[in-house]
């Protein structure tokens, strides 16, 4: 990420200053802001398996900072997530998020989250 929000330092998703957050950083690749994120044994919900809420948090702040590095300062209204299958520990996955559609100051995005190990939807 090119610079970060003097209120985000210590965001638990992108914070650089967390010590116990996950420290994700953010870049825009035309209208796609990318991110990767490989969970650790402490990210878990189920032995070995990812916490979705980890998981949801990732793809949320993905789509946050799609408009943060637009230059648009914005909250989370509401979310619909569909979690396609487990995540296992130290699997690497790729998150991508995106605006589908503007009306006002209404956006409505759509992030993922791709195994690259197998090329799987996660989220």
């Amino acid at each position: 990420m090119s610079s970060l929000r003097d209120d985000a330092n210590h965001c638990f998703v992108c914070g650089p200053t967390n010590p116990i957050g996950l420290q994700l950083e953010f870049v825009m690749d035309g209208e796609v802001c990318r991110s990767e994120f490989t969970p650790l044994a402490n990210h878990c919900g189920y032995d070995g398996v990812t916490h979705g809420g980890l998981i949801y948090s990732a793809l949320d702040d993905v789509m946050a900072n799609w408009m943060f590095l637009k230059g648009v300062r914005a909250y989370t209204a509401r979310c619909d997530i569909r979690y396609k299958g487990a995540l296992p520990v130290g699997t690497h996955t790729k998150l991508e998020g995106c605006c589908v559609r503007e009306r006002g100051r209404l956006f409505q995005m759509q992030g993922m989250m791709v195994r690259t190990d197998t090329n799987e939807l996660v989220a």
